[in-house]
């Protein structure tokens, strides 16, 4: 669930390119958002490039770039349609070993008592 190496590096990533086209979608548009919803895209950024609670969170990106692109339009489609693809594999495959989801949820090392 938390792979280290090359695959935890590629999840991270893959979790920066999807936080940095929500920051940019959301800047981009900054002047039909509201203050709160601008806040709220930087928290979801800080959030996907530290690596907490990343399921969750890839997929509340993935409902405000939804939101953004029914309310003010898709600029293009191909774009749209890659980064839908990308957050889901996000949230499908999980933050990776470099995230403070693998030092809370990750492998842990239990020593038995002997009997």
């Amino acid at each position: 669930m938390f792979p280290p190496g090359m695959p935890g590096l590629a999840l991270l990533l893959l979790r920066a390119s999807v936080a940095l086209a929500l920051l940019l979608e959301s800047y981009g548009h900054r002047e039909h958002l509201a203050g709160w919803l601008q806040v709220s895209a930087i928290l979801v950024f800080l959030s996907l490039c530290a690596g907490y609670f990343t399921p969750i969170v890839a997929a509340l990106t993935l409902a405000f770039h939804c939101m953004l692109w029914f309310g003010l339009g898709v600029g293009d489609a191909g774009t749209a349609l890659a980064f839908a693809f990308d957050a889901t594999a996000l949230a499908l495959l999980g933050p990776g070993a470099y995230s403070i989801d693998s030092y809370r949820f990750g492998r842990r090392l239990v020593i038995l008592p002997p009997q």
